[in-house]
């Protein structure tokens, strides 16, 4: 199997197996990003109603705040778009190049 965590196929292939085992399914999509972004966009997150997730749309820096997200739309919440950055001047605080924001949309898998 590819590597799902960079693999757009291989995560949207465990999203459709957990939704065929009857799991609730949401899935995450960096739809946008500007400056430093460890994930370009298009990457997708995938995760399940117990909170298992497959794919990445940062590097581990937002992937909580993301699976959080997804639990809460698995439940009947509204599609989210969420927003997260870090200013340039933040950045050159902790030794960074350039700041950066991405946006991830989270919808669940009907």
């Amino acid at each position: 199997m590819a590597d799902a965590t960079h693999d757009t196929g291989a995560v949207l292939a465990q999203a459709a197996a957990w939704k065929a085992a009857g799991k609730g399914v949401a899935i995450a999509t960096v739809v946008r990003t500007w400056g430093s972004s460890p994930r370009p966009a298009g990457s997708k997150l995938a995760v399940d109603d117990t909170g298992a997730f497959v794919g990445s749309v940062s590097g581990g820096c937002i992937e909580a705040a993301v699976i959080t997200a997804a639990l809460d739309v698995i439940a009947g919440a509204p599609a989210q778009r969420l927003g997260f950055g870090v200013s340039d001047a933040a950045a050159w605080e902790v030794g960074l190049a350039c700041g950066g924001k991405v946006e991830v949309f989270v919808e669940a898998v009907t």
